[in-house]
């Protein structure tokens, strides 16, 4: 298959039901609108509504029933970047090599543009369970698990390890707790939701989810690498912000090459997780492969 070309069309399904859903919520008030939608549709490349599309795909589910639960993750992924970039947090100035939200709209329109956008995505996850033909157990277990990537057990409990961390002496053990919240849960549940929405059998949801772990971390392993050797145009954030805020990252706690050697060995997992799948999990495979590869080559 095509990655790229696979991308590009799921890229844009996502973004014309993102753009349907959210306008669906009603009308809000035009600057929180503009706020909401700039950091929405700034041209991120929806790794996690992709990712529970294909899972979704993987298991012979229908996009239509998935897309409502992928739109949401985009919205959560989206409000939780708003937040981060703020000067109380990471106070990053450029994000996808566009001015961040706050400086754009200010701190305040920009707390409630990621409070609008956390809200909405539980609304359009309710709409989907109730929408006719939908598994509604399954649509259920879909909004649990994307509350609890995204909540004090997984994303945010991440962020706020993350905060506490700053200026400390990183350690393997530290970096993968941080990793895996504050990343790698809302992956994992990008992958687990569109399993439980796509009609997943449990043999195939345990596989789903062993393959969800692994790109999970190894998407954050890549994105420690990228910041120090990806440069701007690769990543659209100012090069070195990790070291210049002093985080703790996986090449500061087990040294580059060792970070790299981590990040093909999770491909390697991600890719054994998938053995029993036909050519359905494809995208998944090559998503792994581009998450990983995007870092690691010279």
């Amino acid at each position: 298959m095509n990655l790229k070309k696979y991308l590009d069309e799921r890229r844009r399904l996502v973004d014309r039901s993102l753009k349907q859903m959210l306008g669906a919520g009603g009308s809000f008030p035009r600057t929180i609108d503009k706020a909401m939608r700039y950091s929405l549709f700034s041209g991120g490349k929806r790794i996690r509504p992709i990712l529970a599309l294909a899972s979704g795909e993987a298991v012979g589910g229908s996009l239509d029933r998935v897309m409502p639960f992928a739109c949401a993750l985009e919205m959560i992924h989206s409000y939780s970047l708003v937040l981060v970039d703020l000067p109380a947090m990471d106070d990053d100035d450029l994000r996808r090599g566009k001015p961040t939200n706050h400086v754009v709209f200010g701190e305040g329109m920009a707390i409630l543009a990621g409070d609008g956008l956390l809200t909405e995505a539980f609304r359009v996850m309710a709409e989907g369970a109730l929408h006719a033909g939908q598994d509604r157990s399954a649509a259920l277990r879909a909004i649990r698990e994307i509350a609890a990537g995204a909540g004090a057990a997984g994303m945010v409990g991440g962020q706020v390890a993350d905060l506490e961390s700053e200026k400390k002496k990183p350690t393997r053990l530290l970096v993968e707790y941080i990793h895996s919240r504050k990343t790698g849960a809302l992956l994992r549940a990008s992958v687990r939701a569109g399993a439980w929405v796509g009609g997943a059998k449990p043999g195939q949801f345990a596989r789903l989810d062993r393959y969800g772990v692994a790109v999970g971390f190894a998407f954050q392993v890549a994105d420690d690498i990228l910041d120090i050797e990806g440069g701007t145009e690769k990543t659209g954030k100012r090069e070195g912000r990790d070291a210049e805020r002093q985080k703790v990252t996986y090449p500061a706690a087990v040294g580059m090459d060792n970070a790299k050697k981590k990040a093909r060995e999770l491909l390697a997992e991600s890719l054994d997780a998938l053995s029993s799948f036909g050519p359905a999990a494809d995208p998944l495979r090559q998503i792994a492969t581009f998450i990983v590869e995007r870092a690691v080559q010279p």
